[in-house]
């Protein structure tokens, strides 16, 4: 018998091969090292830069690339590419791009002996310092239950298989194109790396960051009329010391000073902690300790330390994070101003174990829908005391998501005013080995309570949805019950002549649909084309749900579906442009559930362009003065901005490509815009209206469809069209000017010039 690193016998599942610093990893091209005072170690002079390595190469067969890279970028994408004889090319190269403040890894297979390796760490000049530069041997069954992993998480065409089945698949899918398995399943895990390019980076926005001088701070703390006690919660088991040191001392150093320190010390077997808790005791009299007898796990101790609170509010702060300096101030500043709030929360952002801040979570305002899908208002949380009590503090069998099951009980007996967004980052949260800030995976634990508090909510406020975990950890879906029985969906569909374009989205509905209760208008726009009658008229005899309508009038977007809406006999109006195409059967059972809810006004569907990438994922007010698509051009694979390309969300406004609405919130907002929008943000101004009328939009990820965005009407290429367009620019921003600078459902860091969540 034998073991590995004192393991029971076992083939290891990874061998480290190259360690950094390693003397084998040869700066070739671009490259200029930087003196050792430097913080900075290498320049990359030009777009090249290239490391070469000649020895101890990787044997053939699955390893798995680790890197962390220093840089002056906003972001970084490595290529590493293997020579087996005949040189160096796109084809023998693997893409990676870093994740800011950690090690990022990638899988990628040797598939003959190595004559050399190229790394490239960056894709332009600058500088940059290589922290961590790995290959791992790993062994095969290892490989390949990573492989089928990602694959089963990240991919599209695999992300509803388990993952036991994935390579079985992809072997049978192989045998019948005569391919190697291991070639298709290469290609698809490469597809899952996101190819995206920030416009500025977290350090160079921090950099740019103006705070409040003394003297300014000093004048606005001397003016707040309302001074509130904030209580700041701290339970505590077996930090590292100097992390709690750090905690305890953010709060300390706090500009606002009407502050409380309320600790639980959860019976920590480090005598140490005891000892340094002691320490600040004595330093403050404003610091409170409860010792518990015994460990009674993070609610148990949250709540110990609500017994000790004398605040009017409390502050939640895990053990070894930390607040930035003017947090309580930040919290103190917004209820002047919205003095009957219930709960404030701030946005936040990462610290890793060298003191670097990154992966900044701008949030957006108050969201229910999302909160549904994942605890997006986490840190750092303000509750008024009294409610936090009332609801009866931190619930025991909650531990792991006990803040998320926190926030939804208290945002049950809140009012949207009383929930209140401030968006500058005040939290810190600590990305230590295992903690959930450096990887959710790191705690099952935390996904099974976060859906156990979801499921707990709905029993109490909606019994008869049902939720589920959700594509990625602490995320989860909810799934929203037809009314029985399913109410008539009436899908329009305005179209002009381009058979070859209507006749796949009609038979795509018909045929991948699996709603029982639909009708299918098709509203024709002056068509000529004798194939295309010819089309609609064959459809409409041999499908009962399609019907044909003739407006034989000016192309008017508004007002031809304003005219299928008169006609339609549907409960639900649901708007469909003819370049449509379903790819999920289930898209629009998913649409009726979220349009059917009382307090919801216009959804939208996920729809992707032929290439796989993302056309829509709803609507950002602001975005080139009027607004965008949120996460256009993501590929279909990508997680999106903190996974919300894969969550049901509240968003300002959702497309009119494919939108479903009950008919009586359609009337009671007077339809499309006809006078004013004929083509151009008819669909904007219509979900703004519904959303003054008090209803939440929503979209939604689980209606998936293809667009062939604008192929039938064309582009806006001449005179006429372009003064148009700009006079429906000029109507949305005289209209809705101000509601068009300020998305709540968005965040004011945030670019208004690009679609992709960018810093501004």
């Amino acid at each position: 018998m034998s073991s590995w690193f004192g393991s029971p016998v076992q083939w290891p599942r990874y061998i480290p091969w190259i360690i950094e610093p390693t003397p084998w990893l040869k700066p070739w091209h671009h490259l200029s090292q930087q003196g050792s005072r430097q913080h900075w170690a290498w320049q990359a002079t030009g777009n090249d830069p290239q490391f070469w390595l000649f020895k101890r190469l990787p044997l053939p067969g699955w390893h798995m690339l680790e890197v962390a890279m220093d840089h002056d970028q906003p972001s970084v994408s490595v290529r590493l590419y293997m020579d087996t004889g005949e040189g160096f090319s796109q084809a023998q190269s693997i893409y990676l791009p870093l994740k800011s403040g950690r090690i990022t890894k990638r899988l990628f297979y040797v598939p003959g002996r190595l004559k050399a390796l190229r790394f490239d760490p960056m894709e332009s000049e600058g500088f940059f310092a290589l922290r961590h530069f790995r290959i791992v041997w790993l062994t095969p069954w290892f490989a390949h239950d990573r492989l089928a992993q990602r694959l089963a998480n990240m991919h599209y065409h695999w992300r509803d298989i388990a993952k036991a089945d994935v390579l079985p698949r992809l072997k049978r899918q192989a045998l019948k194109q005569g391919r190697h398995w291991r070639e298709l399943a290469l290609a698809d895990y490469d597809a899952t790396f996101e190819r995206m390019s920030a416009q500025r980076s977290y350090s160079g926005w921090l950099a740019d960051l103006r705070e409040p001088e003394p003297e300014e701070l000093s004048q606005a703390l001397a003016t707040l009329s309302f001074k509130p006690t904030i209580s700041v919660l701290v339970p505590v088991y077996n930090p590292r010391l100097e992390w709690l040191r750090e905690c305890l001392d953010s709060v300390l150093e706090q500009t606002y000073a009407c502050w409380q320190l309320c600790i639980a010390d959860d019976a920590s077997t480090d005598t140490a902690v005891r000892d340094l808790l002691a320490e600040y005791a004595v330093r403050d009299d404003r610091i409170q300790i409860a010792y518990r007898s015994e460990n009674g796990h993070i609610c148990a101790a949250s709540n110990s330390a609500l017994d000790l609170v004398r605040g009017e509010f409390v502050a939640l702060l895990d053990h070894d994070d930390m607040l930035t300096p003017n947090a309580l101030f930040h919290i103190v500043e917004a209820l002047q101003r919205h003095p009957e709030a219930g709960l404030l929360y701030s946005d936040e952002d990462k610290i890793n174990e060298a003191g670097e801040r990154y992966d900044p979570h701008f949030k957006p305002q108050w969201n229910p829908d999302l909160l549904l899908a994942q605890n997006y208002l986490s840190h750092l949380g303000v509750y008024r005391t009294n409610l936090v009590r009332e609801v009866g503090g931190f619930r025991e069998g909650f531990e792991g998501s006990q803040d998320h099951d926190l926030a939804l009980r208290c945002t049950a007996r809140l009012a949207p005013s009383q929930i209140v967004h401030i968006p500058h980052v005040l939290y810190h949260w600590r990305a230590g080995e295992g903690s959930t800030a450096k990887g959710s995976e790191g705690k099952d634990y935390t996904s099974e309570s976060g859906l156990k508090a979801v499921r707990s909510y709905l029993a109490s406020h909606h019994p008869s949805a049902r939720a589920e975990h959700g594509q990625y950890p602490n995320t989860y879906r909810v799934h929203w019950p037809l009314p029985e029985p399913a109410p008539l969906v009436s899908l329009l569909v305005p179209t002009r002549d381009r058979v070859e374009i209507l006749r796949p989205c009609v038979d795509a509905i018909l045929e991948r649909t699996d709603y029982p209760n639909f009708e299918l208008l098709i509203l024709d726009n002056q068509s000529t084309c004798a194939e295309t009658l010819a089309y609609m008229h064959k459809v409409s005899e041999r499908d009962s749900r399609v019907r044909v309508l003739h407006w034989n009038q000016p192309f008017n977007y508004s007002a031809i579906n304003n005219f299928g809406a008169r006609k339609a006999r549907g409960d639900i109006i649901g708007l469909v442009n003819n370049d449509i195409e379903p790819i999920n059967s289930g898209w629009l059972t998913e649409m009726v559930g979220q349009a059917t809810r009382p307090e919801i006004g216009c959804v939208g569907a996920k729809l992707y362009y032929p290439n796989e990438t993302v056309q829509h994922a709803g609507v950002i007010l602001g975005i080139g003065g009027v607004a965008g698509h949120a996460h256009k051009y993501f590929s279909r694979n990508s997680p999106g901005y903190f996974t919300r390309l894969h969550l049901a969300h509240n968003l300002s406004a959702v497309t009119a490509a494919c939108l479903l609405v009950r008919r009586s919130v359609f009337e009671q907002v007077d339809g499309l815009n006809e006078t004013h929008l004929p083509v151009a943000f008819n669909d904007v101004d219509f979900c703004l209206k519904v959303r003054k009328a008090g209803y939440r939009n929503l979209w939604t990820p689980y209606a998936e469809l293809y667009h062939h965005e604008s192929v039938s009407r064309g582009q806006d290429d001449n005179a006429k069209k372009r003064a148009r367009a700009a006079g429906e620019v000029a109507y949305m921003r005289k209209a809705w000017g101000p509601a068009l600078d300020s998305d709540p459902a968005y965040n004011p860091n945030l670019t208004l010039v690009h679609e992709d969540f960018s810093l501004r």
